[in-house]
Parts: structure tokens; C-alpha cells; sequence
């Protein structure tokens, strides 16, 4: 059997599923990444080698460059779907997810690994850096509609700005991890250089040369009264703004995913009503859902044959636990007290913080750049949590979002009614 029309045939077949399954989920407590994990195990499981047997560890490179770039053009995507501008008040749920609940969950994950796993600072520190950050990729069920859509209630818009700004600033303290990771083996000062540039050059570098990528492709695509970028309606420019962002960012030192997300932001605002928008968007969207279709079928088949998953045990399935189900939805309801949302939408928010591939990527990084101790723990604990995290939001997605649209609706006929608007 060749094993690469093998592979070219099970292709095949994601991509007919890429495009039919979203349609046939719509109104089912399933998601599209259920079905892609089930795929991958039922072709693990194949008495036919339908899959070569995959190890993220002894693949680690193009683990890190594959989720990389599924990632990016998810971000993309997120910020081009976004109606409302940004700011202080307008985004304030945002600020307090990124500013409050993300900080704390990496210091409680962090404390979790360290007393129930065992590991050491480094790679406790890594273990709640990686699985503190919304997914962007594995979220789109949850987010916003596409531009001028209209389907932007307080906690799709939470969701999604919280999905497209935290993975660029979970970072830094990647980059810590990192830093005590090398300080163990080469005895360097630990806080060295990591405020000034893991911290303020970087972020500095993602804020500015994202916003102003946005802003020049704008200028680029509605400005120029001629031959401008809207002019060619090819959804694929939206690659070509992921890439260039993403990429001269980082080749400056800068955080390129907060960079990506930022320019989508800013683009979006050059010219708000303009049909390129959703042009742009669904293409991303179309890319993003091929390659976490692929992704995930491959992290199927990791979890029904591949060793890491060896390494289960009851701690990990207690921090798994304990992750998904207290500390996560906990520490995000404590931050939104006071920010006027009603319970049901606070409980929603701060549930549904999804860990996904994101998780992947930074073990991946993280990985090719320091030794961390009892990384085959680390990674079977993000993988079980993701994969646990796929199955319980996949399910309860659908009746949640039911529940949400039938608020809405009963918002909008009650603020149209006969009476007129209620008074504040």
C-alpha cells in the first residue's frame, strides 16, 4: 500500500468533510473537532497503517511550524470578524480577562504542576503559561459571526478579542520558563533582560508594527484610488497580511501573534462597511478550518497510539480536572465582578475558555529552546486537557449559543415592542 496515496486520499477526504460537516453540526450537540479527534483515532486504531505514528516530541519543529501557522491565520481571522472599535470602556471585559484572569491561572496551573505533578519551576511555569490562553482556532464556534453580521453579543465579542489578544501576551511568560529553564543549566540571572525585552520590547514591537501593518494595508486596499487591494476581491490577500505582519514582526524581535491580530483590528477599522472585509474573512476562515481539520485527525491518532499518553495518571488527570473545572471558570468569573454582565454571561465566559493548539505551539517553542524536566509530563497533561476540553465546550456549545440567541431575540423584540425602549 503507498503510503502516500494513502495519505492523499484521507486529504481528500478532510476537505470534502471541511466543507460538509459545519452544515450537518449546525443544530447538534457536536463540534467539527470531536469529529476530527474521532477520525484520527478510528484511522490510529486501522489494522491498515493509514497514519505513520507521530510523536510531537521527536517531531517537535514541525509540530511548532504547523500549529504556527494554523494559529496566525486564525487570528487573522478573529480580528477581521470584529464590528466593535477598539478602547478602554467598549473593551473592558477584555482588559479583565487579559489583565486579571489570564495572570492568575498561569500562577494557579503553575502551582497545581509544582504540588501535584512535581515539576520544577520551569516546567511548572511552562505547563500554565501554555494552557492559560482561549484557543482563537479551537473557539470559532463561540465567536463573533463574520463582519457586519450583526451576531456580536457580549460574550461572543469576550470570547473572541480575549481568544486574539491573550496568546500574544501569555508570552512573556513563555519567555520566563524559558529563562529559569537556562538559568538551571548555565546559572545566568534569571530576570535578565526579561522585563526590558520579553516584556517591553516585544510586546512595544507587536503593538505598534501591528497596528501599523493595519493600517497601511488599509490605506493599501480602500485609500489608493487605483489598483488598490480591494480591487482584486482575492480572499487570499488576508494571507499575505498574516504573513508580513507576522513575519516582520518577528524578525524584529516583537510578538508576532499579537502583531497579527492587532493589524486585523486595524484593518477592519479603515473602512468598516466595505465588502472586502468578508471576502478576506472567509477565505481565512476556510484555510483555518483545513488546517485544524488536519491537526486535529493527527492529534486523534496521537491519543489512541501515541506513548506520550503513556504517561497518564491519576495526578494529571487531577490537574485536567481541576483545570477545566475550577480554575479556568473560577478566576474568569472573579474578574468580571462589576462589569455589568448578568450571571448566566459571566458563567458562559469564564467557562468557556477552550485550551487548544495554541497549547501546543508554546510546549513546541518552548521546547526547541530550553531542557525542561519531565516534559513528557508536561506534554501528555496539555494534551489530555485539550482534548477533554474539545469534548466537554464541543458539547455543550451548541445549547449554549442556543441559549444566548433566544436572549438576544427576546432583547430585541422587548427594546422594539409598542411601549418603545425601556428608560435606563
Amino acid at each position: 500500500m503507498d503510503p502516500y496515496i494513502v495519505t492523499l486520499t484521507i486529504l481528500g477526504i478532510v476537505i470534502l468533510l471541511t466543507a460538509w460537516l459545519p452544515m450537518v453540526l449546525r443544530r447538534m450537540p457536536l463540534s467539527l473537532p470531536i469529529l476530527c479527534i474521532g477520525m484520527g483515532m478510528l484511522l490510529a486504531w486501522s489494522p491498515y497503517p493509514l497514519l505513520p505514528p507521530f510523536n510531537p516530541l521527536e517531531n517537535r519543529e514541525f509540530t511548532e511550524r504547523m500549529t504556527e501557522i494554523v494559529v496566525i491565520v486564525a487570528l487573522m481571522g478573529a480580528g477581521l470578524k470584529i464590528d466593535r472599535p477598539i478602547g478602554w470602556r467598549r473593551w473592558m471585559t477584555t482588559w479583565r480577562l487579559l489583565g486579571i484572569a489570564m495572570p492568575l491561572t498561569i500562577a494557579a496551573i503553575a502551582c497545581l504542576g509544582y504540588s501535584i505533578l512535581g515539576l520544577g519551576l520551569a516546567s511548572a511555569l511552562l505547563l500554565g503559561a501554555a494552557l492559560a490562553p482561549t484557543d482563537p482556532v479551537l473557539a470559532s464556534d463561540i465567536q463573533v459571526g463574520p463582519p457586519r453580521s450583526g451576531i456580536e453579543d457580549e460574550v461572543r465579542f469576550a470570547l473572541t478579542s480575549e481568544a486574539g489578544l491573550n496568546d500574544g501576551l501569555s508570552f512573556p511568560f513563555v519567555h520566563l520558563a524559558i529563562a529559569i529553564a537556562l538559568a538551571a543549566k548555565d546559572g545566568s540571572a534569571v530576570f535578565q533582560h526579561w522585563a526590558a525585552v520579553d516584556i517591553l520590547w516585544r510586546l512595544g514591537v507587536g503593538v505598534a508594527l501591528g497596528w501599523g501593518a493595519g493600517k497601511l494595508f488599509g490605506w493599501l486596499a480602500f485609500r489608493i484610488s487605483v489598483r488598490s487591494l480591494s480591487r482584486t476581491k482575492d480572499g487570499f490577500v488576508a494571507l499575505g497580511m498574516t504573513f508580513t505582519a507576522y513575519g516582520v514582526t518577528q524578525l524584529l524581535g516583537g510578538y508576532g501573534f499579537l502583531a497579527v491580530f492587532l493589524a486585523a483590528v486595524a484593518f477592519r477599522q479603515a473602512e468598516r462597511e466595505h465588502d472586502f472585509h468578508e471576502q478576506l474573512h472567509d477565505f481565512a476562515e476556510q484555510v483555518e478550518r483545513l488546517l485544524m481539520m488536519v491537526l486535529l485527525v493527527c492529534l486523534g491518532a496521537i491519543a489512541a497510539s501515541g506513548p506520550l499518553f503513556a504517561n497518564i495518571d491519576w495526578k494529571i488527570v487531577t490537574l485536567a480536572v481541576l483545570t477545566l473545572v475550577i480554575v479556568r471558570p473560577v478566576l474568569g468569573w472573579l474578574s468580571l465582578i462589576g462589569t455589568g454582565h448578568t450571571l448566566g454571561e459571566s458563567v458562559i465566559i469564564a467557562i468557556f475558555g477552550i485550551r487548544g493548539l495554541g497549547s501546543i505551539y508554546y510546549l513546541a517553542y518552548a521546547t526547541g529552546q530550553a531542557n525542561f524536566d519531565k516534559v513528557e509530563i508536561v506534554w501528555a497533561t496539555v494534551l489530555l486537557i485539550i482534548l477533554a476540553s474539545i469534548v466537554a465546550h464541543g458539547v455543550a456549545v451548541t445549547p449554549t449559543m442556543r441559549w444566548i440567541d433566544r436572549k438576544m431575540a427576546h432583547a430585541r423584540r422587548s427594546n422594539t415592542s409598542p411601549a418603545g425602549p425601556r428608560s435606563e
